[in-house]
């Protein structure tokens, strides 16, 4: 390691030699660096599950444009919008087809723990509006009472899940009706809910009977091929006389939620503290490392300034003991990181994971605020007098 700085700095390691010099020192240094890595990454991680579960329900479906209650900041969120509406927007040549969509929560009595489906009521006469793997069983849901389930719900063993097909059924009781599984899909469990469950309109509305089928939560429209979605939205707007509604582009009402989930909601917001948490975590350590190793060799440096060597000579220095903590606390940091992410979504089901991006923004983030820590920690021999430093 000495010779590999030696050659990158172009003299002799000094930063790293004082680092080694106390070695208890330096490695509780890097468990410090790497403990606020990991922090980090599970904090990261989380964010990126919760924002990967708070889109997945937009890809089941094939849509342009969705008109939503003004309050409903979220799929699952606000108020119903009147069906009416739907044939409003058909008054707009590019507007093709319309299909309400009906959102509700369903918990499944498993004797030990409920399983709360987020249930999804749809037209199962328009496959045209379901994501290509839900469209193909969607005829089975023409039958009263059937359903698609989600084969990635939190609680429902995977033994159990595969065993699911139209040959053999699974009837449950939910709701006090009897809903029959018909088969699967590839959904997977959420911050609101184990995971969901796809049913016809006409079973929507029997398993929630104070629900009305003049009064979806959303209408979803699909517009001419080269439609622009956006403009067809500012137009709908316009020629849909309840100015209260809430009309996008589908594309950003997903952006829309996810934005509110992140900004809005307490979840969102703690875990974006988390983030800045760990940040802080890693400053103080590696910044307090730097200051006691500074304090150390006071005579040292003061030696060095009264020969001549100027500020740089000493920010470089300090730089290249922030590097090394830095670079050599980041790489357990990223394996523990990712041991842990990889236990919590075998436990919780969630899409939880190490992602490259992930790898490089904290890599980045930790290279950055170790430099950051150092130039600070380097403040006192600037302007000291060497006379002082002895």
């Amino acid at each position: 390691m000495s010779g590999l700085l030696q050659r990158l700095f172009g003299r002799m390691p000094i930063g790293w030699l004082q680092l080694t010099h106390r070695r208890g020192r330096f490695i509780a240094a890097l468990a410090g660096v790497a403990f606020a890595n990991v922090l980090v990454f599970v904090q990261l991680g989380i964010m990126n599950a919760m924002a990967a579960a708070t889109l997945r329900p937009y890809d089941f479906f094939v849509a342009d444009v969705m008109i939503s209650a003004g309050d409903a900041n979220a799929l699952n969120e606000g108020g119903n919008v009147a069906r009416q509406w739907m044939l409003q927007a058909f008054a707009d040549p590019d507007v093709v087809a319309g299909m309400g969509l009906f959102v509700g929560t369903a918990p499944w009595d498993r004797g030990e723990k409920d399983i709360s489906l987020n249930t999804l009521g749809v037209d199962p006469a328009q496959p045209r509006f379901l994501a290509p793997e839900i469209a193909a069983d969607a005829a089975l849901l023409k039958l009263q009472g059937a359903a698609i389930l989600d084969r990635r719900a939190r609680g429902l063993p995977r033994e159990e899940a595969a065993a699911i097909r139209p040959q053999t059924p699974r009837s449950f009781e939910t709701e006090g009706r009897t809903v029959t599984a018909m088969t699967t899909f590839a959904g997977g469990g959420g911050f609101g809910g184990d995971g969901y469950m796809i049913v016809s309109d006409q079973t929507f509305l029997s398993l929630f009977p104070a629900r009305r089928s003049g009064a979806p939560d959303h209408i979803l429209l699909q517009l001419r091929r080269g439609a622009d979605a956006t403009a067809v939205a500012a137009r709908l707007r316009t020629l849909i006389s309840d100015d209260s509604l809430r009309i996008r582009a589908y594309a950003d009402a997903a952006q829309e939620d996810l934005r509110y989930q992140q900004t809005r909601r307490p979840t969102g917001i703690i875990f974006g503290f988390g983030v800045l948490i760990g940040v802080l975590v890693g400053l103080v350590i590696v910044y307090q490392v730097l200051s006691a190793d500074v304090a150390d060799h006071l005579r040292e440096y003061a030696t060095f300034k009264a020969m001549g060597y100027g500020p740089m000579f000493f920010a470089g220095v300090v730089v290249e003991e922030a590097l090394v903590l830095g670079l050599l606390g980041f790489a357990p940091g990223l394996v523990f990181g990712a041991a842990i992410l990889s236990l919590m979504g075998a436990l919780t089901t969630l899409p939880l994971t190490m992602t490259p991006g992930m790898a490089v923004t904290v890599f980045l983030g930790t290279v950055l605020f170790s430099v950051l820590s150092g130039i600070v920690a380097t403040r006192r021999l600037a302007a000291a007098d060497p006379a002082d430093l002895f």
